[in-house]
């Protein structure tokens, strides 16, 4: 058996993933069919985003091959799932889906044509598993909607659409694996398949250890990356990270190689089969130095999305082309769901210089993990997190650096103090201010891009403190790292809201980009950080109208012209209550007088406007003068920030 795994496309050119000489098998051991509406949506979905031009991975099918058919260890739901999608789609599909003494599901699926049709009257409904005819009930529903109208793009689609089939070694115990497996709560992940491949391009088996020892300890995203460096003494965290445990690691290989050249305990291949039993254990000594019980660390992004950051940090640093030089290396859109894709695109087709990385793959895949255990160290030191400490459930931003506590009477443990972004010449006093100034600009950038797929200022970031060897860290250039951060907010600014706004009428309403909003209120803080010390950013994903778009029935007038103006515009939490969107200005200002207090900047401001006069109410003020005057204080501070200030004269 190979231990890397077999790629299959779930539609072909005339076949599908079915059209097997090998029947699967779904052992008793495994649940009978029980995907609902969620999951079985989101297939539908994740299938409709796929891009036409490359392959797109949708999971992992373990299977043990048992006298020349495929008994399926894990996987079965999706694979059903499949199943039952294509002949939902009046695709043909061959009898090859088994369920072991489950005769319900059989008939089913044997009859699948019958149900997908509802010919009732040629099926005896008593031997229909319900779990499947409510599966076709709900894939039919879905694809009967508008946007699926276009069955063959959506089949095109379907026909880039991948999954991994890899097969356990013979005499495995399937049961205890399926447990394992359970254990977990997930599949095998298109990073661990990765893992595997650029582990095959290594030849000695050293190689091969630290390779797995510098993954695995960047691949758990909880805590810092020092800390998943297991070895007695801590000899080799020491090492790597010096006694403080606050220096970069090394970017030589050689040097990795004598640190890290101790094989561990996991295993004696580093197989697909290998690495699926993560987690080496800790040893009782480690666990007396690991993190503060009390204060726990979550990442803004996962490993996969990690990988594909450092990926194009590599690419950036290293200077990598596409040997067609009219392509693009690496896709701008960050998709989890072709990493592999991703990374074999960048082996196949890559240059450095003059040399195409295929040819020599053992050494793209030293210098990339390098990469990645390097990248993770400053990922670690000054990208945003989320801290929860002292029994805070809600968690605070914050940008901390591990340093080891050292006492003579005790093991050193981790402590945390806030990431230093002044040179050394400068007061030592003055760093917690420009903490808290690299806090709040890059929480405003993490809460405006909500999905990972569009968080490039991470890249862009871990790019700017990787060039050159790390020269902006050790030329002491980390304190204009708040302004990199803050130029690629201005530039999201003026593409997004400026420039799709030329004749100065701002009026793009609910569609206005939340980087603007959030932009926005981390300069109204920049310039009074006393006043709105309590501020902090949340994930604000609503804009709504100040003066609303569609005035409750019979208490005041309705607004065409400039209603959907930025001056009457703000950005809430999307769970308020759903009145605020009909309520005149004075009714919010009463009726959400808390949530505002904690709200938004732009929004307090807003509130604060909100007055009568002798001769008119609140709302008609605000309708009348005061959305114009907020409106261009706004625009102003906006402009004068992105350098448009050429435009305020003119």
């Amino acid at each position: 058996m190979s231990e890397m795994a077999t790629q299959i496309n779930v539609l072909g050119n005339g076949t599908n993933i079915f059209d097997t000489d090998k029947e699967y098998i779904i052992p008793l051991y495994q649940r009978a069919y029980a995907w609902e509406d969620k999951q079985l949506i989101q297939l539908v979905e994740d299938i409709d985003d796929v891009s036409e031009e490359t392959n797109y991975y949708i999971g992992s099918l373990i299977v043990s091959n048992q006298n020349g058919k495929y008994e399926v260890v894990d996987g079965q739901q999706r694979l059903t799932s499949l199943y039952l999608l294509l002949s939902c789609l009046d695709i043909p599909v061959k009898n090859t889906l088994i369920f072991a003494c489950r005769e319900k599901s059989n008939y089913a699926l044997k009859n699948i044509d019958e149900l997908v049709h509802e010919n009732r009257s040629k099926l005896d409904m008593d031997r229909i598993e319900f779990g499947i005819q409510r599966g076709i009930t709900i894939l039919k529903n879905e694809l009967e909607k508008p946007k699926y109208a276009d069955r063959s793009a959506f089949i095109r689609k379907l026909s880039k659409v991948v999954l991994f089939r890899i097969e356990v070694p013979e005499k495995t115990d399937l049961n205890r694996y399926f447990e394992i497996m359970n254990t977990r709560g997930e599949q095998l992940e298109q990073h661990d398949i990765l893992k595997a491949e650029l582990i095959s391009f290594l030849k000695d088996r050293t190689d091969e250890n630290v390779f797995a020892k510098i993954w695995d300890a960047c691949s758990d995203m909880s805590g810092y990356v020092q800390m998943h460096i297991i070895s007695k003494n801590n000899e080799e965290r020491n090492k790597l990270f010096g006694w403080w445990w606050t220096e970069i690691p090394d970017n030589k290989w050689s040097e990795y190689r004598e640190i890290l050249k101790k094989p561990d305990n996991i295993g004696e291949k580093f197989s697909i089969n290998e690495i699926i039993k993560k987690g080496a254990p800790r040893s009782a000594e480690d666990a007396e130095c690991d993190i503060d019980k009390r204060v726990r660390f979550e990442s803004i992004i996962e490993f996969p999305f990690f990988l594909i950051h450092t990926l194009k940090v590599f690419i950036a640093t290293n200077k990598i082309k596409h040997e067609d030089a009219s392509k693009e290396i690496i896709p701008k859109l960050l998709d989890d769901k072709k990493l592999k894709d991703t990374f074999d695109n960048v082996i196949k087709y890559g240059i450095i210089g003059d040399k195409h990385i295929r040819d020599n793959t053992g050494e793209f895949a030293k210098n990339f993990v390098m990469c990645l255990f390097r990248t993770r160290f400053l990922f670690d030191k000054y990208i945003v997190k989320r801290e929860y400490a002292n029994d805070n459930a809600d968690g605070v931003w914050c940008i901390k650096s591990l340093v080891a506590s050292r006492k003579k009477s005790s093991a050193p443990k981790a402590s945390y103090k806030n990431s230093r972004f002044i040179s050394n010449g400068q007061h030592e006093k003055t760093n917690d201010a420009c903490a808290r100034v690299n806090v709040m600009i890059q929480s405003a950038m993490r809460v405006s891009y909500v999905s990972p797929k569009a968080m490039h200022w991470i890249t862009d970031a871990l790019t700017w403190l990787s060039i050159d060897d790390c020269k902006n860290i050790k030329n002491d250039n980390i304190t204009k790292f708040n302004m990199v951060i803050e130029q690629i907010a201005k530039d999201a600014v003026k593409e997004l809201f400026f420039d799709k706004c030329p004749d100065g009428v701002y009026n793009m309403g609910v569609n206005t980009p939340h980087i603007v909003f959030n932009y926005l209120d981390y300069l109204l803080w920049y310039d009074n950080p006393k006043k709105f010390n309590e501020f902090t950013f949340e994930f604000r994903n609503s804009v709504e109208h100040w003066y609303p778009q569609n005035p409750s029935e019979g208490t005041f007038v309705q607004w065409k012209d400039d209603v959907d103006s930025f001056g009457n515009l703000c950005i809430i939490q999307r769970n308020v209550n759903s009145r605020f969107s009909n309520m005149a200005p004075e009714a919010k200002k009463s009726t959400f007088g808390n949530m505002i207090s904690k709200g938004s900047l732009k929004l307090r401001i807003m509130s604060e406007l909100t007055e009568k006069s002798s001769d008119k109410v609140a709302s008609q003020r605000w309708k009348d003068t005061l959305y114009k005057e907020h409106e261009a204080e706004m625009i102003r501070i906006l402009k004068k920030a992105c350098a448009l200030d050429s435009e305020l004269e003119a």
